[in-house]
């Protein structure tokens, strides 16, 4: 690494990095000279080596002994001995020698600091790049530049505290960078305190650099050495001129300018470091630089010329000035609140003497500077725009600061300035600042437009990820520099949560209005039957609550109604979790939107194992199970609060979400804990037993009354309020029936209905039923009752399941007897019986919810038993084509009748997982089945090696032939259970011939059994143990989220079982040919699956409930997390903390009802007329510019000022 920072800084001279080797000479006024020196002036050369040079070398020390001496040294007959000295002449630059790490030792912990040598003409730039990409520090946000003392002073405890709290705490609140000396001494000193104290336990996190005269550190000759680690004793000579360098510091930049022991030399580096910082930006994507704030404590007579180039400086630096820290920053305070008269400027004059001990003459000379720093004051005091001061708040991502000064009432913004911010807040993932730009008014509808939408998903650090998807769900490539459309977002939705589920993007009234097509676009709203919601208009105009927004080559409004749906599904996209989070709270349809959350991170989990991608991104994206534990918590709160209430949030239509139901999203994402809670399976067993009131003995009574038809009318149904949660299905429609409406009844009329015990079919009469004659009525209500019964999924399981044992029984006849040229009766039966239930499936392809037929089948064979009852189907065509030829076809027929039955009796299985006790173990047998693949696989290999060679050794003189086939494997196989054929085992005939090595296979048989039988057959038994032992917990979890799927196949079936079912088919077919009569399509597809519609009211009421769960839910785990005994114990710890703090800077007066008043003057340090610097718990640095900020001492109570706090 060193050596790449020696290249990256070898710009810094002559295009290397250099540092000045000092050549020198003795010049007129050096400011040191031993009295040798001065008795030697007119002695030979030689004699004059222990003479200092003007660098502070001596005269033996320079490196230019080697070559020719300076002219200085040997002058010519014109040329004097003097000559003054100068780095460009008597210096030569070199590459440096000098950097790597500092080990210093007089710390308790081990304390590692970054360090180079460097020239002092070296480049920012270079520097800058060096920090940057060698030393892998962060970009600065804030740069606080310390200056002041380099001789050691004492700070008032106070004072001290009050800056080293600030100090640290403004660098880390706002991810600033501080720049001092660097030296141990002086202010320095006191910055590697504050680190020490207030800096954190990772302290190798700091970034704190010391900017260091080479010539002034004690001991650096130790630091010589090319990418090496130094240990470092900061312990110099009492009577040494020069300092140690500070342990707390984290890099250093030691400058060296040729000079030994003379400080000074770095100070125009450092401010040329300074402003080449103030013009990087403070964040890519905003437009301000990084503000620089100068923090002055104590200082000689040099620092007030410092300040005042601070303040003369363009832009202006702000300067912070402790007051009661001493000298320099006193003095500036004391100017800064005082008006000077002619009187008091005697007074300050002699102050000034006296702090500094200099003559009158120096005193008013620096008496000048400070009224030309005070004349400066009020040029600097200029306040930034209130959008330059969001930003760079938006920066330090310091929301509190924003909503105390900026986001103020009565402030001005500038069209569009608040939409930018927050479009960078959203890029920048600064949750806080889109919490406080919404709490201040900004509306989604507003914000979000097609341009804006599409920024958004087109920034961020997931754009690969991104394009990968895009790539997968067009199934083409992208060129380089690709921008992705909503319309290509659109499609990522749909590829991610599958099934049958569309985007908005990708519907044709979008896609539509984001066409350049104008002709199409006006005929869509113009003309359409059906107008999304997205795309209102009234008239020409577009409705008070839509936005529009002009998209590049069309040259109409486009209406853009977003809303916190798009923003959430954009923040789940880009991997945002605590933005996602944070958008989960607004909007309505939180449960849904945690559901899709959930399923959009297991897809992308998914997708990012598929690719081959890094595995980290599809673990930490798999990693992110809040959202599924947060839609189970969410609905647990609301099943709580209202059990019918939470199962209408599981079955109302969603219209944003592709008319989906959560139901329908938990599901289609795998969402088992929330597909098995209770609020599901209780919606669920209402939708089993449909609107029949049955709590005992059910099986007895269906069977009784699909045996006896009467008995139906003796059964007990569900009233209409028992019922208003429950959708109906739409094959209702097929007697005329009107749909089960989910208004809320009256309390009165409800508690009246079910104490009078009305059955559900009553409440649904019409209001002109009254008026029916009485046996019309009867009728009619004979009619319905024997409808609901026949249509609840309970009784259309054992319907079908009465139906599909006789048909069964049918089939084992037919496979059983003779079969004869022509089918028997009972074949004729079983042939419609297959026949329909063939026309059966083909109906549940083309009925299902996808709308391209190769999505439907893939989704339709994605079932086991689908696919099973598929082959089935096939099997006995195929067997009932060739029993209709001779023999031997007729016979193959049979045969593949005799197969084909393996698959119906297998279909059984299917029934038996409805039950609650059979459902589970069935679920682990899958388990076992779909699990043991591997080990077979290694078992068959055992197998065929032993049976390959005992068959090779056995039969040498074989013919070519399949039963060779056969022979390898059939014996192998049975010894696996036991058969060790143990008549065969000797192979050599009873004449005593032996075929050749026949000795071998009683060995080879005895290594196979023992490998097969016990190690293989005794691993699979475990193994199969395990996987029990693991499933016997989940088993009822996992059956409660398959019963979703039984009960909707049967809720979606017709009532008839085959082959009566042909009559429902046909039903069916008149009903959708009258549909498409009359351009129904879309109705059509919202009325796709089961689904609780609701009117306006109903739904408004349903999305204030689930509000109210959500705040629910949030209130009680505030309530826990505050009452938990860990926060008690931060809380206490923390409390301590600052007592000790308080107590330690006042030992002699603790009282306590002065403590908080003065804690908030430490923590809450006050500034002059424009702003504060310091904010309580985060001390940040005002945005208002100001050229002095001043703290007051606080040495005393009393001393507490309202200008100080």
């Amino acid at each position: 690494m060193w050596a790449d920072s020696t290249h990256q800084s070898e710009a810094c001279s002559n295009g290397r990095c250099e540092f000045a080797v000092s050549s020198g000479c003795v010049g007129p006024g050096r400011p040191e000279a031993d009295p040798l020196e001065k008795r030697a002036e007119n002695e030979p050369w030689l004699a004059r080596k222990n003479t200092r040079c003007c660098c502070g070398r001596l005269m033996g020390e320079h490196s230019w002994q080697e070559s020719t001496l300076p002219l200085s040294l040997c002058p010519g007959p014109e040329q004097g001995m003097e000559e003054k000295w100068s780095m460009m002449v008597h210096t030569k630059a070199s590459p440096t020698d000098a950097y790597g790490i500092i080990d210093f030792q007089d710390t308790l912990s081990n304390m590692f600091s970054q360090y180079i040598r460097v020239a002092v003409d070296s480049r920012p730039e270079a520097l800058l790049q060096l920090m940057l990409r060698e030393w892998q520090m962060e970009r600065p946000k804030l740069l606080l530049t310390v200056q002041g003392g380099s001789e050691n002073f004492v700070l008032p405890p106070k004072v001290k505290q009050a800056f080293s709290k600030g100090l640290i705490n403004a660098a880390l609140s706002t991810g600033a960078w501080i720049l001092t000396d660097g030296i141990n001494t002086g202010v320095s000193k006191y910055v590697g305190d504050a680190v020490k104290t207030f800096g954190g336990h990772d302290l190798r996190k700091r970034n704190t650099i010391g900017i260091t005269p080479w010539g002034m550190i004690d001991n650096n000759m130790d630091l010589i050495g090319r990418d090496v680690f130094r240990p470092y004793q900061p312990l110099g000579n009492p009577l040494s001129k020069r300092a140690c360098l500070n342990g707390f510091h984290s890099h250093f930049l030691l400058v060296d300018d040729g000079t030994l022991g003379k400080h000074g030399c770095q100070e125009g580096l450092r401010r040329k470091l300074e402003k080449h910082i103030q013009l990087q930006k403070v964040h890519p994507r905003l437009k301000q630089g990084v503000p620089v704030v100068c923090v002055v404590v104590e200082g000689g007579p040099a620092i007030v010329s410092t300040v005042l180039d601070y303040i003369r400086s363009a832009p202006p630096v702000p300067v912070f000035v402790f007051e009661g820290s001493g000298k320099a920053a006193d003095l500036l305070a004391f100017l800064h609140k005082q008006t000077l008269d002619e009187d008091i400027k005697e007074d300050f004059l002699v102050r000034i003497g006296d702090v500094f001990g200099i003559e009158r003459a120096e005193a008013t000379d620096l008496f000048t500077l400070l009224q030309q720093c005070m004349d400066h004051r009020q040029s600097v005091r200029t306040k930034a725009s209130p959008a330059e001061q969001l930003s760079m708040t938006l920066a330090w991502d310091r929301a509190d600061i924003a909503q105390k000064e900026i986001l103020v009432y009565g402030q001005h913004w500038q069209v569009g300035s608040l939409e930018q911010a927050m479009v960078d807040s959203l890029v920048m993932d600064r949750v806080s600042f889109v919490k406080l730009l919404i709490d201040n008014g900004m509306t989604m509808s507003r914000f979000l437009t097609v341009d804006r939408l599409e920024e958004l998903y087109n920034t961020g650090q997931t754009q690969q990820f991104l394009h990968h998807l895009v790539e997968d769900a067009k199934q083409t490539s992208l060129p380089v520099g690709y921008r992705l459309s909503l319309i290509d977002m659109g499609l990522v939705i749909e590829y991610l949560i599958g099934g049958a589920y569309r985007s908005t993007y990708t519907r044709k009234n979008f896609r539509a209005a984001y066409s350049p097509d104008m002709a199409t676009l006006h005929s869509l709203m113009v003309n359409s039957s059906y107008v999304h919601p997205s795309f209102v208009l009234r008239g020409e105009k577009l409705t008070s609550h839509h936005r529009t927004d002009i998209i590049p080559g069309l040259s109409a409004p486009l209406p853009c109604p977003f809303n916190f749906n798009d923003l959430f599904v954009w923040a789940v996209l880009q991997q945002r979790q605590q933005m996602a989070l944070f958008l989960w709270q607004y909007g309505e349809e939180a449960l849904a939107r945690a559901v899709v959350a959930c399923k959009l991170y297991r897809s992308m989990a998914f997708q990012a194992r598929q690719s081959n991608m890094d595995d980290n991104l599809a673990e930490q994206i798999n990693s992110r199970h809040e959202f599924g534990q947060l839609a189970v918590d969410v609905l647990d709160c609301a099943f709580q609060q209202n059990e019918q209430m939470a199962m209408k949030l599981l079955t109302s239509e969603m219209e944003a979400w592709s008319h989906f139901t959560c139901l329908q999203l938990a599901v289609s994402s795998c969402h088992r804990p929330f597909v098995s809670h209770s609020c599901t399976q209780t919606l669920l067993t209402d939708l089993w037993t449909g609107p029949l009131n049955m709590r005992k003995n059910s099986f007895l009574k269906i069977i009784l009354s699909l045996l006896l038809p009467p008995a139906i009318l003796l059964l007990e149904f569900k009233s209409r309020a028992e019922m208003c949660h429950v959708p109906q299905s739409h094959e209702a429609m097929l007697f005329g029936l009107e749909s089960v409406k989910s208004q809320p009844a009256t309390e009165g009329s409800d508690r009246t209905d079910a104490e009078r015990g009305l059955s559900f079919q009553n409440k649904c009469r019409g209001p002109g039923s009254e008026t029916v004659p009485t046996v019309s009525a009867q009728w009619l209500f004979w009619i319905r009752t024997i409808y609901e019964f026949y249509s609840a999924p309970v009784v259309k399981f054992w319907f079908h399941t009465v139906s599909y044992l006789a048909f069964l029984m049918l089939f084992s006849f037919v496979v059983l007897v003779k079969m004869e040229a022509q089918p028997r009766v009972e074949e004729w039966m079983v042939i419609v019986y297959i026949g329909s239930t063939a026309v059966e499936k083909t109906r549940e392809v083309v009925m299902s919810e996808p709308r391209k037929l190769s999505q439907k089948l893939k989704i339709w064979f994605s079932e086991y038993w689908n696919a099973s009852d598929f082959v089935a189907i096939v099997l006995f065509v195929v067997g009932f084509v060739m029993r209709w030829f001779a023999d031997p076809y007729r016979t193959a027929g049979r045969i593949a009748y005799c197969l084909d039955i393996i698959f119906w009796f297998v279909r059984v299985l299917d029934l038996l997982a409805v039950n609650k006790h059979a459902g589970p173990y069935l679920t682990i047998i899958t388990k076992m089945t779909s699990n043991m693949f591997f080990i077979v696989v290694m078992m068959m290999i055992v197998l065929l090696s032993f049976g390959v060679s005992r068959k090779a050794i056995l039969s040498p003189d074989e013919e070519p032939s399949w039963s060779l086939a056969r022979d390898i494997v059939f014996q192998p196989y049975w010894m696996i259970f036991g058969e060790v054929y143990a008549g065969e085992i000797d192979a050599c005939d009873e004449d005593g011939s032996c075929p050749p090595a026949s000795f071998l296979t009683p060995f080879l048989q005895a290594v196979y059994m023992f490998f097969q039988y016990i190690i293989m057959v005794n691993i699979l038994i475990a193994f199969f143990n395990n996987i029990y032992f693991d499933m016997a917990s989940t088993s009822n979890k996992l059956w409660r989220y398959n019963r979703y799927h039984y009960i909707m196949t049967y809720l979606e079936r017709p009532w008839l079982p085959p082959p009566l079912i042909l009559f429902s088919h046909m039903a069916l077919t008149v009903r959708g040919i009258f549909r498409r009569f009359r351009q129904d399509a879309e109705r059509e597809e919202r009325g796709s699956g089961l689904k609780l519609y609701l009117g306006h009211e109903d739904r408004k009421t349903l999305y204030e409930f689930e509000e109210k769960c959500v705040e629910v839910y949030f209130h009680e785990k505030t309530e826990d997390a505050n009452s938990s005994q860990l926060s008690r114990i931060r809380a206490t710890a923390e409390r301590f903390t600052l007592f000790f703090f308080y107590t330690q800077s006042n030992p002699a007066k603790s009282h306590f009802r002065s403590f908080p008043m003065a804690l908030l003057c430490v923590t809450q340090i006050g500034a002059i007329s424009s702003g504060c610097l310091f904010h309580q718990h985060s001390s940040v640095i005002s945005l208002y510019n100001p050229c002095f900020l001043v703290v007051p001492s606080m040495l005393t109570r009393a001393g507490i000022t309202a200008e100080g706090c």
